[in-house]
């Protein structure tokens, strides 16, 4: 659940965002600002469903935000924090629809349980909103089939302009041409072996209640959504007016975030998204929508529940229709890390087919068929077939070294078990180079306040990808890595004999006295004391 705390002290604003244990209650703090100006600014982007809010502010004040924020978002919770115990501004802010009335001082425990009311509210009416009973009646409801297959043809890049600009004129599309567009392909993650109440069976309708929760989330928002045979949903994104495409996939990747969110709190069950890298114009939904698919497939590496952005790094994937079937079940399980869905597959295909070979010329065209669906599967990533393949890339141009049944089956599945390692080092490679950008971002700005909103803003990612990496790759909250540089870096200077002020500002403490209080619960001494 996202927070966002609006006040203009700004260390009544640290000690709310710092002092409170908010990820132990599953609250996370996107961001702070000082004024209602600003403010506005970061609901725009960051889009939370909890706000902590001043009534006294510049530029704009709290009941003024309030009523603004009331006509255009009725489901965030605000909640004000002032220092008037006049009754009139708390009627005021009531009847504005304000959650919850806190006078200055309130204490941390006032607050957190302030929020967490809120947060219990969210989920609440997103449950009522979402109920399964309304799933299951919108399920037996079928979309649009001519838009569908539309959105679907453009995506796989089957228009040329002319034409996509025809047809959605014929469809009463109104696609902007001169508008920049980037593309979210949403998945629900596999189902917990854990969960009761829906099987295996039950995935296209979860499939079918994934696409409704996006539709209906996404109501008001310049948008088109398609759902593929493949049983995703697809989010083509309108950017008309975003002057910056770096802003405007920011925009994408918060809305992508509170999507997944909603995902979880109506179906208990997890979503992943894959986010296009770049922004492009209506003759370049291919690309990104490429972007997107192959963004989603990190999932294997990264796990569940994130929204995920494109990497250069991941390369370009060249177009192949694969079959449906037994070749679809192989490529998804590739993609998604299974191994043994992969080798049970590949034993149904050759069962139903090379088992089933008893001539030479039999043989030799399954053969022929296996090393073109693998060679398809492996360029399909981008990836140099003699890379992934290594020893066995010699049988791909030499098919007369597979002497028996035995050996073809057993070079399929090293083929496969290459494949899948291949996959992994090479994702695992591309995070490492992330976190080598943040590692050396934080070295470089150790005298400045670093948060992991403002490092994935500066990355064009969103924060929990980011989270999700850092800790994954460094096996520590990123938080809690910067708070280390700057206690050490902090120590260091100390210890040269510098001021605890000289030093406090090296590390990007404003408030020395805030400083102390950090310093001292993290090395259990004063500075003063290093110093002396």
């Amino acid at each position: 659940m996202n927070l966002l705390i609006v006040e203009d002290e700004v260390r009544l604003r640290n000690a709310i965002a710092n002092n409170i244990p908010w990820e132990q209650h599953g609250i996370e703090v996107v961001g702070q600002a000082g004024s209602g100006t600003e403010a506005l600014r970061l609901i725009d982007l960051k889009k939370p469903e909890i706000l902590l809010l001043d009534l006294q502010m510049p530029e704009m004040d709290g009941l003024t935000l309030a009523k603004h924020l009331r006509a255009s978002d009725p489901l965030l919770k605000m909640i004000i924090l002032s220092g008037h115990d006049d009754f009139r501004y708390a009627q005021e802010a009531l009847a504005l629809g304000v959650m919850k009335y806190l006078l200055k001082p309130a204490g941390d425990a006032d607050i957190l349980e302030a929020v967490l009311d809120a947060a219990a509210r969210v989920h609440s009416e997103l449950e009522q909103r979402h109920n399964e009973g309304e799933l299951r009646m919108k399920w037996k409801q079928h979309l649009p089939q001519l838009v569908n297959e539309f959105l679907q043809g453009w995506l796989n890049g089957r228009f040329e302009l002319w034409e996509i600009e025809q047809k959605s004129r014929d469809l009463q599309l109104d696609l902007a041409g001169d508008a920049n567009y980037a593309v979210a392909v949403v998945d629900m993650d596999p189902i917990p072996e854990e969960e009761t109440r829906f099987r295996a069976g039950d995935m296209s309708l979860l499939q079918f209640s994934l696409s409704s929760i996006v539709r209906e989330a996404l109501v008001g928002v310049p948008c088109w959504i398609a759902t593929p045979d493949t049983g995703s949903t697809v989010v083509i994104y309108q950017l008309a007016g975003e002057a910056d495409a770096h802003i405007g996939l920011q925009r994408v990747h918060a809305l992508t975030e509170k999507l997944l969110f909603t995902v979880k709190s109506c179906l208990k069950l997890t979503a992943s998204a894959g986010i296009s890298g770049m922004t492009g114009g209506l003759a370049e939904m291919n690309k990104l929508y490429v972007q997107a698919e192959r963004a989603l497939q990190n999932r294997i590496v990264l796990g569940h529940d994130l929204a995920i952005p494109y990497r250069e790094e991941q390369g370009s994937a060249p177009t192949l229709t694969l079959q449906p079937n037994h070749e679809k079940a192989l490529e998804i399980a590739l993609e998604t890390g299974d191994r043994e869905k992969a080798e049970e597959t590949l034993k149904a295909m050759w069962d139903a087919g090379m088992g089933l070979a008893d001539t030479v010329e039999d043989i030799r065209e399954h053969i022929l068929y296996w090393v073109s669906l693998m060679i398809g599967l492996i360029q399909k990533q981008g990836w140099p077939v003699r890379e992934v393949a290594g020893d066995d890339y010699v049988i791909f141009f030499n098919h007369t070294e597979l002497v028996s049944k035995e050996q073809i089956y057993s070079w399929l599945q090293r083929l496969i078990r290459a494949y899948l390692t291949y996959a992994g080092e090479r994702r695992k490679s591309t995070s490492h180079g992330m976190i080598k950008t943040i590692l050396t971002l934080v070295d470089a700005e150790i005298d400045q306040e670093m948060t992991l909103h403002a490092v994935a803003d500066r990355l064009y990612v969103n924060s929990s990808y980011l989270s999700r990496l850092f800790k994954q790759e460094t096996g520590k909250a990123f938080s809690t890595y910067v708070l280390e540089r700057k206690m050490e870096r902090a120590k260091a200077i100390l210890q040269e004999g510098s001021r605890v002020t000289d030093a406090a500002a090296c590390v990007g403490y404003r408030d020395v006295s805030y400083f102390t209080r950090v310093f001292r619960k993290y090395w259990g001494v004063t500075p003063g004391e290093v110093r002396s």
